[in-house]
C-alpha cells in the first residue's frame, strides 16, 4: 500500500513501552532510573572532560525480541554541569571515529556517555546520588508506524520512532548503518533527588533532564564494535 504522502506503510514492530515506578526503590535493579548502575567488568563509572561523574538516567535489559541488541544491557549518562544538545561529526560520510569520545564543539568531548554492554552482571557499590531510584518496567506493545513511517512518540525500546522532524541515518566509524533502539519523549523529567544541584537550563528546580529535554533517539551500532558506539540524536 502506498501512503498518499508517496511513503510506503510501514510493517507494525515489536516494542515495549518504558513505564517509571512511582515508588522510590532501596536495592538494585536492572531496570531503573538512576539507582545502581549495572557495568561490565573493567568498566569504570563514566565521567564528564569537567571532573564530575556523570549521572546515571536510566539502565535497562534489551528485551529478548529486539534484535540487533536483544539481551544487552543500555545505560544512558549525562553530565549534570552540561545540558546542551547534541551535533554530529562526519568523516567521508561517517561519524567520526570513536565518534563517543569526540569533541563535542565547543567543549573538547562529549558530556554524555552511553552504553550497550553484554557482560553487565553485578551492581556497582553505590547508587547515582542525583537521581530518585526508581524501577522501571518494560510493556511490550506492537507499535504500528503512522504516516512517514514515523512510530508512536512515547518513552519506549523498540518499535519506530517517532521522528519529530526529518529522519537521521548515520554511518558508525566502523561501516554499519546505526539502527534506533531507543526513544526519550520530549520534555521527559527525571526527579532530582533533595539537596541537589539544579541542573542548567533544566525544566525545573527539582528533576534533571537529557539534551535540553529534547526529544532523543538513541541509534547504535549493531556490529557492536564498541560498547559506547551509540549516537543520541535530538530533535524537537
Amino acid at each position: 500500500m502506498i501512503e498518499p504522502d508517496g511513503w510506503d506503510t510501514p510493517a507494525a514492530l515489536p516494542a515495549h513501552a518504558i513505564e517509571v515506578g512511582g515508588d522510590a526503590t532501596a536495592r538494585p535493579t536492572r531496570n531503573s532510573v538512576g539507582g545502581w548502575p549495572f557495568l561490565d567488568e573493567g568498566q569504570e563509572w563514566p565521567e564528564c572532560f569537567c571532573g564530575q561523574r556523570m549521572v546515571l538516567f536510566f539502565q535497562l535489559d534489551i528485551p529478548s525480541d529486539l534484535e540487533p541488541f536483544a539481551g544487552d544491557h543500555l545505560l544512558v549518562f549525562h553530565c549534570r554541569a552540561h545540558n546542551d544538545a547534541s551535533e554530529p561529526e562526519l568523516s567521508d560520510g561517517r561519524l567520526v571515529s570513536r565518534y563517543w569520545d569526540a569533541p563535542q564543539l565547543p567543549y573538547p568531548r562529549p558530556f554524555w556517555r552511553i552504553l550497550l554492554q553484554r557482560e553487565a552482571a553485578l551492581p556497582t557499590p553505590e547508587p547515582e546520588p542525583s537521581l530518585r531510584a526508581a524501577a522501571l518496567t518494560l510493556r511490550p506493545f506492537t507499535d504500528v508506524p503512522g504516516g512517514q513511517g514515523k512510530g508512536s512518540q512515547t518513552f519506549k525500546v523498540g518499535g519506530a520512532p517517532s521522528w519529530a522532524q526529518f529522519p537521521e541515518h548515520y554511518t558508525c566509524a566502523c561501516g554499519a548503518e546505526l539502527v534506533y533502539v531507543c526513544q526519550v519523549p520530549e520534555g521527559m523529567e527525571f526527579a532530582a533527588c533533595p539537596g541537589q544541584p539544579e541542573q542548567p537550563y533544566s525544566v525545573g528546580a527539582d528533576t534533571y533532564n537529557l539534551f535540553l529535554g529534547n526529544e532523543v533517539y538513541l541509534l547504535a551500532c549493531p556490529a557492536h564494535c564498541d560498547p559506547a558506539a551509540v549516537w543520541p540524536v535530538n530533535q524537537n
